[in-house]
């Protein structure tokens, strides 16, 4: 399981006082509001920064970090993740992975091995499963109970039923 998952990506700075805008890739944006710290995936290292306010324009999550004050102390993270430790992510209900988890996992027919979760792309009505198969290259599986029959994220594996015209 993943320790850590990402909640936004830097796209822009925003200003000259150091806030940015953030592309948030979580399914609430509001939540932002009630983080009060996250960290930074610079590529080399993991820096934990603190939230010192939060706003909303458009699509995106306009962030000020504290103790982050000029333009040029933050500009070169655009393009950057944002994480948060599992510990502050948002809670699960009954049968919702984070997609972090989902990633990798290896997919099994009722038949037997199929192939590995590449994807999660998701749609208006459900998330749809891409699948790298063995035998039959690109799958996309609906994750809706007719096809996902069990999902195991301790051990990075999934069984799910192929309905007729999947394939």
């Amino acid at each position: 399981m993943e320790e850590f998952l990402q909640v936004g990506v830097i796209s822009s700075t925003h200003g000259i006082r150091g806030e940015v805008k953030v592309f948030p890739t979580t399914d609430d944006a509001a939540r932002f509001k009630k983080l009060k710290k996250v960290f930074l995936e610079t590529g080399r290292e993991r820096l934990e920064l603190e939230i010192q306010a939060v706003r909303f324009f458009k699509q995106f999550v306009i962030v000020k970090f504290k103790g982050i004050d000029n333009i040029n102390e933050i500009e070169q993270y655009k393009g950057k993740s944002l994480l948060v430790d599992r510990e502050n992510a948002v809670s699960l209900g009954e049968d919702e992975y984070y997609i972090a988890d989902l990633i990798g996992m290896e997919v099994d027919t009722e038949e037997g091995r199929f192939g590995i979760l590449r994807d999660v792309m998701e749609t208006g009505a459900n998330e749809v499963y891409i699948i790298d198969s063995d035998s039959h290259g690109e799958v996309l599986v609906p994750a809706i109970r007719q096809c996902i029959l069990d999902v195991d994220v301790e051990n990075k594996k999934m069984k799910i039923r192929l309905m007729d015209g999947l394939i």
